[in-house]
């Protein structure tokens, strides 16, 4: 029994100096910590303030701040460790060695991070742009340092990891998408009468953007038929929409105006022994 209450008072004693030699130390740890958090915190958002006043791109100014806050939070866990009087050199060399070999067995998302470091430094694009790439086209409506995520014409969510699209070629047309059709008529028809009722249904059609103006002429001379093109700017998430409908408005535009439209014609043979 003696020797249990003496085992007792050894580890409180040991508690005791353990709490009056680093008590000090411990409170200020913990107050360097407490005041790294709010004072990142606060950094923060007024560095987001800053950079909205001076009309910064949203995502640009996130990462911005994030990092700021990431930074601040990091000398803080620093200097705490420091004050506990804990040499922060092995934890630094173990950190390394931890990064260089998990570096080896992610390296697809570490692509993705280099790669959405460089969409978001060099503002490629922007949220709310419409871009095409690797054969997916939709309007940007996130940018983080993996991935892109549009919204595509039928709503459907795209996710592109970023490292396929830095290096890649890309179209980037803003709010807008373009439409790019043509219709086939006889050339006994009246071209220049049909190139100006095309232009007056894509002028006074809703939904059409009126800069870049529409554009209409002679796309190309068939066999059988003239092909009259033209090019339009819609707005991304009603494309289809606004696509078919005006191809029925020109077709009935042009049935209305007489101008008679190309017949197929298909050559058959004959061949006799």
């Amino acid at each position: 029994m003696s020797e249990q209450v003496e085992t007792v008072q050894r580890i409180y004693d040991v508690v005791i100096q353990f709490v009056v030699g680093y008590s000090f130390q411990l409170f200020g740890a913990v107050l360097i910590l407490i005041g790294g958090f709010i004072f990142a915190s606060i950094a923060s958002k007024a560095l987001m303030r800053v950079q909205e006043r001076r009309n910064v791109d949203v995502t640009l100014r996130q990462f911005i701040a994030s990092m700021v806050r990431l930074i601040i939070i990091a000398l803080a866990v620093i200097i705490a460790l420091g004050n506990l009087g804990l040499s922060i050199t092995p934890f630094i060399a173990a950190i390394g060695g931890l990064a260089v070999g998990a570096s080896l067995a992610i390296q697809g998302p570490i692509s993705n991070y280099g790669a959405g470091l460089i969409v978001i430094l060099t503002r490629m694009f922007r949220v709310g742009d419409t871009i095409t790439v690797q054969g997916c086209s939709g309007i940007v409506t996130d940018i983080n340092l993996a991935k892109t995520s549009l919204k595509a014409q039928d709503g459907e969510d795209i996710v592109i990891p970023n490292k396929h699209i830095v290096g890649e070629i890309y179209r980037n047309s803003y709010a807008n998408r373009i439409l790019e059709g043509h219709v086939g008529i006889a050339y006994e028809a009246n071209a220049a009468r049909a190139v100006e009722i095309i232009h007056g249904v894509l002028a006074s059609f809703e939904g059409v953007a009126i800069e870049p103006k529409p554009q209409v002429g002679i796309e190309a001379f068939g066999d059988f038929a003239i092909s009259i093109g033209y090019r339009a700017w819609l707005p991304t998430l009603r494309y289809f929409d606004l696509m078919y409908r005006l191809n029925l408005a020109i077709l009935a535009a042009l049935n209305a105006g007489g101008i008679p439209l190309a017949a197929s014609r298909r050559e058959m043979r004959v061949v006799s022994q």
